[in-house]
């Protein structure tokens, strides 16, 4: 079993489950069935998530003009809710682990869902900005929960496959919900898109209730303190290149729509659309070489988003290349939560997960928060030519940073 396989792990004296449960809550009559109503139900809820957070990336040229503040103010909106995601993650999480698992994702859609009303409604950036650092913080929670929320649901040999199913919700987001909020932008105005979010938001956490299986916190005895979990040798080469990685990626895919822009090309709503696309592509592969070769999947998705990087910075004016190198980044970018996810999920096992995948979702989000900032100031004072090094540069720290996990 290589070292990126998911594994559960029982205190001394206790047997493990004899498999999935049931939307109700029952373990399922065969141990190689998937729960795919209660895996769907966490798909959409990622898509949820990920989507509040990204949705200004699509709006950004609208946003800035309607809210009468420059294009690097509103691609920090992004960053504010990625720096509260990082600030909440851990210290909600914990706090938050021993109460049956179902009441607090109901909780954190609720507070997604009425964020995203009071930015549809919002006339004033201070406002605005306001909401979106305490929708990180809901978010934070939220991705600290999906990936062993999903693990428990499925025997140990369908996890890996589970957490895929469970974290597609942000390739669905970044291949229809950012390009689709994009459209939405162009026919009616940007407030719609975060009302439809906070719609979605809000008959997801009734749903939620119904069709989800809740599972219980973590007893006192079983809670692994968070400095521990830290310095899990298995775990901070992860964290560190998750950080690397997302650095670079953000500060270029945030002020995509400028870069596309200067281009000849000029629709970046397409652009987007190819990229979120594409990523589909990514995740599929990832669920399926997860558990027996993430290492090779791992260095050819790095070494894919640096390619891609380097055509950007060289050629990013030539449409023909524009578009390619976006297929060639989205591919690669979709199979990387899964890889990352099921990392963590496999050192520390899914019963004692959350702390984990809250640091990981900690690094994450410091990772978008900084490329966000990084880009931004980059395409102020250098133009945004500039965003594709910057991004390069990053990536390759990433690629030196990679974990050094055996294939099976």
């Amino acid at each position: 079993m290589s070292r990126f396989q998911t594994r559960q792990t029982f205190p001394a004296g206790e047997a493990s489950p004899p498999g999935p449960a049931s939307p109700a809550g029952e373990p399922t009559s065969s141990p190689a069935a998937l729960p795919w109503s209660g895996l769907l139900t966490l798909t959409t809820a990622a898509f949820t998530a990920v989507l509040t957070e990204q949705l200004p990336t699509g709006l950004l040229l609208r946003m800035s003009a309607d809210l009468d503040v420059s294009r690097a103010s509103v691609g920090f909106l992004v960053s504010g809710y990625a720096v509260a995601s990082c600030l909440a993650a851990v210290p909600l999480t914990a706090l938050l682990r021993r109460y049956h698992r179902r009441p607090v994702l109901v909780g954190v859609l609720i507070v997604l869902g009425l964020c995203n009303a009071v930015a549809a409604l919002s006339d004033s950036y201070p406002l605005t900005f306001a909401v979106r650092l305490l929708a990180g913080a809901a978010g934070g929670v939220g991705w600290s929960m999906f990936a062993g929320y999903a693990a428990r649901m499925v025997p140990v040999e369908r996890q890996g496959r589970a957490i895929a199913i469970a974290l597609a919700g942000i390739t669905v987001a970044f291949a229809a919900g950012v390009p689709a909020g994009t459209a939405l932008a162009a026919a009616v105005g940007w407030r719609a898109g975060f009302a439809t979010l906070a719609a979605l938001a809000l008959i997801l956490a009734a749903w939620v209730i119904q069709r989800l299986p809740d599972f219980p916190g973590e007893p006192g005895t079983a809670r692994l303190p968070v400095r521990r979990v830290i310095v899990r040798p298995g775990l901070r080469s992860v964290f560190a290149m998750t950080l690397f990685l997302l650095l670079g990626h953000q500060a270029m895919y945030t002020y995509t729509a400028p870069f596309v822009e200067r281009s000849r090309f000029g629709n970046a709503g397409l652009v987007l659309f190819v990229f979120g696309g594409t990523t589909v592509v990514g995740v599929w592969v990832a669920g399926l070489v997860v558990d027996r070769h993430p290492r090779t999947t791992l260095r050819a998705a790095l070494g894919l988003v640096a390619v891609a990087m380097l055509a950007l910075g060289l050629f990013g004016r030539v449409p023909p290349v524009l578009l390619v190198s976006f297929v060639a980044w989205g591919a690669a970018y979709g199979a990387i939560p899964t890889l990352l996810q099921a990392a963590v999920v496999g050192a520390c096992g899914p019963d004692q997960a959350d702390v984990a995948t809250s640091i990981q979702t900690t690094v994450f989000n410091l990772g978008i928060a900084g490329g966000s900032l990084a880009g931004g100031v980059a395409l102020e004072r250098a133009g945004v030519g500039s965003l594709p090094w910057l991004a390069l540069v990053l990536v390759i720290a990433a690629a030196a940073t990679a974990p050094a996990v055996r294939e099976s």
